[in-house]
């Protein structure tokens, strides 16, 4: 059926999948799969094993996995996340779609998961596809107002060319800069975690292949939401 969204709202089973009453379980897991990580456990395995003894539900399960890492890598990636203060005349290279779909989400009063590296990721999938919503606008706004205030050099979108409405994004991107004087280009690349794993310039992004690859980063989802959409749905099952 063709994606007939407006809004990157809640989904219909997460008031009670991710409800007071089942962070007891949620936290356990997370624990438990964190245990597992630093002793060098497959991540697959070990998220069916503790998935299974908690009795997650599909959706929980998939928030546990994009929740936790292992305590080495958290400290690695969080060696390497920049202050603000850091971006001041520093070129920015954006993983377009992971901060973007993350700020419509928490617009839209959807699931956000704090994640042990301090990230926000959002719940949401594409699936190849990507559909302009109600909160794009003022996700973009928000984006811009936030990096504006740390004074960047360019900022770079990368967005995934095989996804649908990419060429539509990158314009719709290219008008809001253009309202603000920002100084924004986009990219339209096959893959960009790649570019952005090997980057030498401040990436922002809360992929967990690239924070665990990528040089210096900026929590930038979170920033904006923090600053700008303080009554967002985060969920905090793992610290």
């Amino acid at each position: 059926m063709p994606d007939r969204r407006t809004h990157r709202g809640p989904h219909p089973e997460d008031a009670q999948l991710f409800s007071a009453a089942a962070l007891g379980a949620l936290r356990a897991a997370a624990s438990d799969l964190t245990w597992l990580l630093d002793r060098g456990y497959a991540p697959k395995s070990s998220l069916k094993l503790v998935g299974d003894r908690y009795q997650l539900a599909t959706r929980q399960r998939t928030a546990v996995a994009r929740c936790v890492c292992s305590t080495e890598d958290r400290g690695k990636r969080l060696s390497r996340c920049v202050e603000g203060s850091a971006v001041q005349g520093q070129d920015v290279w954006l993983d377009g779609y992971n901060v973007l779909t993350t700020i419509e989400a928490a617009l839209a009063g959807a699931v956000l998961l704090k994640g042990a590296d301090e990230t926000l990721r959002d719940m949401a999938s594409m699936h190849g596809s990507y559909r302009k919503v109600e909160e794009t606008f003022p996700a973009l706004q928000l984006i811009g107002q936030t990096l504006a205030d740390l004074e960047p050099g360019e900022t770079r979108w990368y967005l995934d060319r095989p996804v649908s409405n990419s060429g539509r994004l990158k314009q719709i991107i290219l008008e809001v800069a253009a309202q603000h004087d920002w100084n924004w280009t986009v990219e339209l690349v096959p893959d960009p975690d790649p570019l952005l794993s090997e980057a030498t310039i401040i990436v922002a992004t809360a992929d967990s292949v690239i924070l665990d690859r990528c040089g210096l980063w900026l929590n930038l989802a979170r920033r904006v939401v923090e600053a700008h959409v303080p009554g967002s749905n985060v969920i905090d099952f793992v610290t």
